[in-house]
Order: structure tokens, then C-alpha cells, then sequence
């Protein structure tokens, strides 16, 4: 019995050692046409399947986040202690750019216009909106849902007021 186990075990040692041969071959043969260009060759892509759990990965292998799935246009009206309201519309771009526009309602001046880039953090909970312009400050919103964010205080925490400083997804 244990010797019909012998040829098979030598069987698949030698499948394997095969594909890491061919493996082996093809990175050889990219390098050395590369060598022969004169450039370099393109280095293999990691499969993130393999990569350890801690291993640093891009932003679109990112293991939780989707933030191109998560773009889209958010709007609503926030409080303001001077005025009825502010009418406010957040588009958050695939590509990890913003355009923040805030109308002050009542008032006969001209909308306030931000934009730069945006990112998630604080284990994919809160959007951190990072303006391209260094005078004004970042600002933080919470997700509370792929409908729904909300602006927070610079430490993270929900407004004490009780007020609804929050944006809702608007149809595209």
C-alpha cells in the first residue's frame, strides 16, 4: 500500500518543481529581452492573496475600503448660528479628489468653494477632506452609511449641539 504512494508523491513534486521552473523561466526571459532593450524589467506583480496580512498594499488593494465605489455627490443643509442654514454639496471623485460648495442661505454673497483630496481613515469610519489650499483647515465626517456622512469636530466626535451636521448621497 505504501509503496502505490511513492510514485505519486514523486509525481507531484515534480508538477510542482515544473511550474516554479516555468515561473522561474518566464521572470528569466522578460529580464533578459529587458537587458537586451536596454530597460529594465517591469517587476511581477505581488498577488495579494499571498502577501502577508500586515504587508503594505496599494490603495486599490486595499482590504476594506472601496473608495471608488463609495464616490458620489453628498448635500444637505447644515446649521449656522448666524443664518437659516447652509446649503452644502460635497462631491467626493473616484479618483480621490473633492469640491466642497457652501451657500449660506440669505445671503447675497457668493458660495464658498474648497477642493483638494480626500481619504479614509480611522479603520474606513471617517473621510478626511484635505484641501488643495493650506489656508484652510482639514475637515472629518463620519460614515455612517454608504448614504450618509456626517461633519465631525477635529478630534473625531460628534457635535455636543444634537444638531444634524449631515450630508445625504444624492442620485447620480
Amino acid at each position: 500500500m505504501q509503496l502505490r504512494l511513492i510514485p505519486a508523491a514523486l509525481l507531484a513534486a515534480l508538477t510542482m518543481t515544473a511550474c516554479g521552473s516555468a515561473d522561474q523561466e518566464t521572470d528569466r526571459s522578460v529580464a533578459t529581452a529587458a537587458d537586451a532593450a536596454g530597460t529594465t524589467a517591469p517587476p511581477r506583480a505581488a498577488d495579494p492573496e499571498l502577501l502577508p496580512p500586515d504587508a503594505p498594499r496599494s490603495s486599490d488593494e486595499a482590504a476594506g475600503f472601496d473608495m471608488k465605489g463609495f464616490a458620489g455627490t453628498f448635500a444637505g443643509t447644515l446649521p449656522c448660528a448666524s443664518c437659516p442654514g447652509i446649503d452644502t454639496i460635497l462631491v467626493l471623485a473616484a479618483d480621490g479628489t473633492y469640491q466642497l460648495t457652501e451657500a449660506y442661505l440669505e445671503d447675497p454673497g457668493p458660495s464658498v468653494a474648497t477642493d483638494g483630496t480626500w481619504s479614509v481613515e480611522d479603520e474606513d469610519s471617517r473621510i478626511r477632506l484635505d484641501p488643495a489650499g493650506k489656508q484652510a483647515e482639514d475637515r472629518l465626517l463620519a460614515i455612517e452609511s454608504m448614504q450618509r456622512v456626517v461633519f465631525v469636530a477635529p478630534d473625531g466626535e460628534l457635535a455636543e449641539s444634537g444638531l444634524d451636521y449631515g450630508l445625504e448621497r444624492q442620485a447620480p
